[in-house]
């Protein structure tokens, strides 16, 4: 089910059922248990801001829809600087849903693969041929965008045979389903300097997923642990090598930085 469905749902039922809103609560706590038992992380991974990732950050977006289920424009444009940092970038993104983060970033990468369900697998699930239609809106006509169409959990990423500069994982944010997209981009996707991204690591940039948490820190080789971070501002978390200053997460904390906004109404 897609995210904004799911929220949908989730509003409905919360809204006849109030108590039922602290069994999502319940359950991000026990979820945050496992991950301090294992991991001794009750705040989440170090947090890390855009402009110590890209000094004098400053991006610029293409399109933003505003529509739920999506991304923030934080998120977005991080993808996109972190296109910009490599020549001839290879994106390989995981989840796609109605492709505006691969949109905007095939605009700075010379390839881009998406890897999702096909919109008839979607229907056979059940969500609708309409929410099926949704997907891939942005991205369809784009030259340098290849759709690849596939269960994550099956899907050969070896017969592709071929390493990605920066790779987006956003499909379905169960924890088994997590887990098993990060094995597997770490296994057979990534070269010595990929950068690997993961999108809904937070509800909000300062309410942390322990599920996605703990199934990044369990999908990811340990040896790779300390090259692991939340990216300030955003849903995501970060893979990438370096020297980078970083703090201890604080939900609470004053915004070290603000982002300046222009908007302007495009047709699509």
């Amino acid at each position: 089910m897609g995210k904004f469905k799911k929220l949908l749902k989730a509003l409905k039922i919360i809204i006849r059922k109030p108590y039922m809103l602290n069994l999502v609560i319940d359950e991000n706590e026990n979820w945050k248990s496992t991950v301090v038992e294992k991991y001794d992380l009750p705040n989440g991974l170090p947090q890390i801001q855009l402009n110590e990732l890209f000094p004098n950050f400053s991006e610029h977006l293409e399109s933003f829809s505003f529509l739920g289920g999506g991304s923030l424009p934080t998120d977005i444009a991080l993808l996109k600087s972190l296109c910009k940092k490599f020549e001839n970038t290879s994106y390989f993104e995981i989840g796609t849903w109605r492709g505006e983060s691969v949109f905007n970033v095939a605009n700075v990468a010379k390839e881009c693969f998406t890897l999702n369900l096909s919109k008839k697998q979607i229907e056979e699930l059940g969500f609708g041929k309409k929410y099926a239609d949704a997907h891939f809106f942005f991205s369809k006509n784009l030259p340098n965008v290849t759709q690849l169409e596939g269960d994550s959990r099956t899907f050969s990423y070896a017969a592709l045979n071929k390493k990605f500069d920066v790779i987006f994982i956003d499909g379905n944010h169960v924890y088994d389903f997590v887990k098993s997209d990060t094995q597997k981009v770490f296994e057979h996707l990534i070269h010595e300097n990929s950068i690997v991204v993961w999108h809904d690591y937070a509800y909000t940039p300062e309410s942390l997923r322990f599920e996605v948490m703990n199934a990044i820190l369990d999908g990811v080789p340990k040896k790779f642990h300390s090259n692991l971070y939340h990216v300030a501002n955003t849903m995501c978390a970060i893979f990438v090598r370096g020297n980078f200053k970083s703090n201890e997460f604080d939900a609470l904390a004053n915004p070290k930085c603000t982002y300046e906004l222009n908007l302007k109404v495009k047709q699509f």
